[in-house]
C-alpha cells in the first residue's frame, strides 16, 4: 500500500509537501505514511482515493484495478 501511494504521487509529479498541504498534515507525517512508519487513518485513505480517483481497495493493495465504484 505504501509504495502505491508514493507511485501515484510521483506519477502526478507532486512533492510530499503538496500532498501534506492537501491532507492538512506535515510533510513528515505524510512521509511516514509513504514509508509505512505510520498507519494511514481511514479519513486520509478516503481523501487520497478521491484525490487520485482510485478505489480505497486499490490503495490498500486489495485489487490491481484502480477504478472507483461510482
Amino acid at each position: 500500500m505504501y509504495q502505491r501511494i508514493r507511485d501515484l504521487r510521483e506519477d502526478k509529479d507532486l512533492k510530499q509537501k503538496d500532498l501534506a498541504a492537501y491532507l492538512n498534515c506535515s510533510q513528515q507525517v505524510y512521509s511516514n505514511y509513504e514509508l509505512g512508519q505510520r498507519d494511514i487513518p481511514t479519513d486520509i485513505l478516503i481523501r487520497l482515493s478521491k484525490f487520485y480517483d482510485v478505489s480505497v481497495d486499490y490503495l490498500l493493495g486489495l485489487t490491481s484495478n484502480p477504478k472507483r465504484n461510482k
